[in-house]
C-alpha cells in the first residue's frame, strides 16, 4: 500500500478545491422535490367525486335528506381518497394519507362551524350592525318599549354592568388562581393532592350551581337585594378551577434546571419563581387566563339568579340590579318582537368583539416570548443602567473621601509641611 505524498508547493498554504474551475456565468437550475402528480391529484380527485355522489344521492335522486348530503360526501370522499391511493402505494402509506385527511378535515370543521356560528350572529344582526349605529352602544333600554323601532334603544347598561363584573371576578380570580397554582407546583405537600382533586372536580360545577350557591350565601345573608358584586363572585366560581388548572399545566412545562440554577446562583425559592418561573410561562399563564376570562364572560344562568335583570343603567355593583351582554341577549331573544331579537343578535355580535378585543389586549401584554425585551423594555433597561452608572460612580467618590479622611486621620503628619 503506497501513500499519497504531498506537494512540497501545497504544504503550509490554504487551497480552494475549486479555485481551477469555470467561473460560472450565471446561477444553475435548482432541483425542485414535490410529490409525483398521481399524489397530488388524488385528493381533488376524491373532493370532487365526493360532491358529484352527494348532489346525486340527495338533490338529484331523493335518497336521502338535505342534511345527510355533505356527511355522506365526507365519507364517500374518504373511500375514494383510500382507494386511489391504495392503487399506487403500501397498506402504510395509505393508513398515513388517511390520518393526515382525518386530522385536517377535524380542524376544517371547528373551523368552518365557528365560522357559521359567527356568521349567523352577524347575519341577523345586520339591520343594526350594517347603518353602525353608536346610540346602540351608548343608550339604554330604560325608555324602550319592545314596539319601538331599531333606532332607539341600546346596551350601554349590559356592556357596563359586564365590564364591572368580569373586571372584578379578574381581580379576584387572577392573584387566587396563580397562587393556587404555585402552591400545587412550588410547594406541594400533602394538601396539594387534595386541592388537585378539588380543582379538578369545581372544573364541571354547572354554572346554575354556583350561582345558587352565591345567591344562598350573599345576598338571602348579607347584601338583601340582586347586585352586580354578586354575580362577579359567581363568574369567579366558574373561572377560578379553569384558571388554576390551565396555570397548573403551563408551570408543570418548565425545566427543572430553570429553577436549579436560579438556586445555584444564590436567589432564595420565592425570587426563582418571580424572576425566572414566572417570565417563563407568562404566555402560558396568560392563555390560562384568556380561557377564565371566555368560560365567565359568557355565563347567563348564575348572573340571573345574581344580578337580577333591569333596563337601565346602572354604575355601582354593589347596589340594585345590573345585567351583563349574554343577559341582555337572552331576554331579547325571548322576546317575539322581531325588532327585539335583533337587538339579542347584536348584542350576541357585541359580545364576540369585546372578547376578541380583551383577547388582543391579553396577547399584547402577555403573549411575549421569555427573554424577549420590546423596545420600550429595552429603553427602560438603557436609563436603569444609567442611573446604576451614575450611582454607582457616586457611592465610588463617597467611599474614596471616606478613605482618604480615615487616612488622614490615622496619619495626622503625612502631607504635613517639613
Amino acid at each position: 500500500m503506497t501513500t499519497a505524498t504531498p506537494d512540497p508547493e501545497y504544504i503550509g498554504s490554504t487551497v480552494i478545491p475549486t479555485a481551477h474551475l469555470t467561473p460560472r456565468t450565471h446561477e444553475p437550475e435548482r432541483v425542485r422535490f414535490s410529490a409525483p402528480m398521481h399524489e397530488r391529484l388524488a385528493l381533488p380527485g376524491a373532493i370532487i367525486a365526493a360532491i358529484a355522489f352527494g348532489l346525486l344521492v340527495g338533490p338529484v335522486l331523493g335518497l336521502i335528506g338535505g342534511g345527510w348530503v355533505p356527511i355522506t360526501s365526507f365519507l364517500w370522499m374518504l373511500v375514494t381518497y383510500a382507494v386511489l391511493t391504495g392503487l399506487t402505494e403500501d397498506f402504510q402509506a395509505v393508513k398515513d394519507r388517511f390520518s393526515g385527511v382525518m386530522i385536517s378535515s377535524a380542524g376544517f370543521v371547528v373551523v368552518g362551524i365557528l365560522a357559521l356560528v359567527i356568521g349567523f350572529v352577524l347575519f341577523q344582526a345586520a339591520k343594526i350592525l350594517g347603518s353602525i349605529r353608536f346610540s346602540f352602544l351608548t343608550t339604554d333600554m330604560g325608555l324602550t318599549g319592545p314596539l319601538s323601532p331599531l333606532t332607539q334603544g341600546g346596551v350601554k347598561h349590559a356592556i357596563v354592568g359586564t365590564l364591572e363584573q368580569i373586571g372584578i371576578a379578574l381581580a379576584i380570580s387572577i392573584p387566587l388562581g396563580i397562587s393556587t397554582a404555585l402552591f400545587l407546583n412550588e410547594i406541594g405537600g400533602k394538601y396539594a393532592r387534595l386541592v388537585r382533586t378539588v380543582v379538578e372536580a369545581m372544573t364541571a360545577l354547572p354554572s346554575v350551581v354556583a350561582g345558587l350557591f352565591i345567591y344562598a350565601s350573599v345576598i338571602l345573608l348579607f347584601t338583601k337585594q340582586f347586585n352586580g358584586f354578586a354575580a362577579a363572585l359567581a363568574i369567579t366560581v366558574l373561572m377560578l378551577p379553569i384558571m388554576i388548572r390551565s396555570a397548573d399545566v403551563v408551570l408543570r412545562l418548565v425545566p427543572g434546571n430553570l429553577r436549579e440554577a436560579g438556586l445555584a446562583l444564590g436567589a432564595g425559592q420565592w425570587s426563582t419563581v418571580r424572576r425566572v418561573v414566572l417570565p417563563t410561562v407568562r404566555s402560558g399563564l396568560t392563555t390560562a387566563i384568556i380561557l377564565g376570562t371566555a368560560h365567565g364572560i359568557g355565563e347567563t344562568a348564575p348572573v340571573l339568579l345574581t344580578s337580577g335583570v333591569t333596563n337601565n343603567l346602572n354604575f355601582n355593583p354593589f347596589n340594585g340590579p345590573q345585567i351583563s351582554l349574554p343577559l341582555a341577549a337572552l331576554e331579547f331573544i325571548k322576546s317575539p318582537q322581531p325588532d327585539m331579537r335583533t337587538r339579542g343578535y347584536a348584542t350576541a355580535a357585541l359580545l364576540l368583539l369585546l372578547v376578541l378585543i380583551l383577547f388582543v389586549i391579553a396577547r399584547a401584554i402577555g403573549g411575549q416570548q421569555a427573554g424577549v425585551l420590546s423596545d420600550r423594555q429595552l429603553r427602560g433597561r438603557a436609563d436603569k443602567s444609567v442611573r446604576d452608572l451614575s450611582r454607582i460612580e457616586n457611592n465610588h467618590a463617597y467611599i474614596k473621601a471616606q478613605l482618604e479622611e480615615r487616612r488622614r486621620f490615622h496619619n495626622p503628619t503625612e502631607g504635613a509641611p517639613r
